[in-house]
């Protein structure tokens, strides 16, 4: 099956063909996928998953062009810190506490008729004042 950015005779989203690529991406960066699509009552993960000794949560953005800028760009202060909330629940959840983390983005971009381009930022962004 060939996943293309726009829906052909299946209905699956833009955003959720995205995060199906990414996942193979991040297992050939080494990356160990713990969870997708994870969910509590205040929000919501792409992805955790581990790498190096570190738990990664990762915001996966896709997009069809850069017109209105970057998929990372899409990752604002504001969606930043609903993820360190709900990663936080997440740690508390799993009594994983002094678990080292990460906070990480899969930027992709997928052009009609091409294959995606995606770019792995590691460490994208971190908690000023490291309370996990």
């Amino acid at each position: 099956m060939k996943l293309t950015p726009h829906p052909g005779p299946f209905r699956v989203s833009l955003g959720e063909r995205g995060e199906r690529v990414a996942c193979g991406f991040l297992k050939e960066q080494g990356y160990e996928i713990l969870e997708k699509n994870y969910k509590c009552k205040i929000g919501e993960i792409d992805v955790i998953a581990r790498r190096r000794g570190r738990l990664a949560f990762i915001e996966i953005k896709t997009r069809t062009s850069a017109q209105f800028g970057t998929p990372q760009e899409a990752v604002t202060l504001q969606k930043q810190k609903k993820i360190f909330k709900v990663a936080q629940w997440y740690l508390k959840e799993k009594k994983l506490g002094g678990m080292p983390v990460a906070f990480d983005v899969v930027a992709i971009l997928w052009k009609e008729g091409q294959a995606p381009e995606m770019r792995l930022f590691a460490d994208a962004f971190e908690r000023e004042d490291k309370l996990y």
